[in-house]
């Protein structure tokens, strides 16, 4: 379970960064490079990490406006679907 502090939103819970089921098998992906640094305020669909695959390369975007509050994998890691790759924290509602 992530720790708290530095949460966006009052009351949202913290949204993970998943790798996609990407459809290329037989293949290892491996995160490539992180694209904005932890504490960073992000738009939902900024791009944030790079994985590569097979000679293909694959950008992950924000899953939502808010905070990158941590990064879960180190550069140069192998990832497979469904591993969590970061932890961000949404902006808080203009109401």
């Amino acid at each position: 379970m992530i720790g708290s502090g530095g949460s966006g939103a009052e009351g949202s819970p913290p949204c993970p960064l998943v790798v996609p089921d990407v459809g290329i098998v037989g293949v290892v992906l491996v995160l490539s490079l992180w694209l904005v640094p932890e504490g960073t305020d992000v738009l939902e669909g900024d791009r944030v990490v790079e994985l590569l695959g097979g000679g293909v390369t694959i950008d992950l975007e924000a899953p939502v406006t808010g905070r990158l509050l941590r990064c879960l994998v180190d550069e140069d890691a192998p990832v497979a679907p469904g591993t969590v790759l970061a932890v961000f924290a949404p902006a808080a509602a203009d109401d």
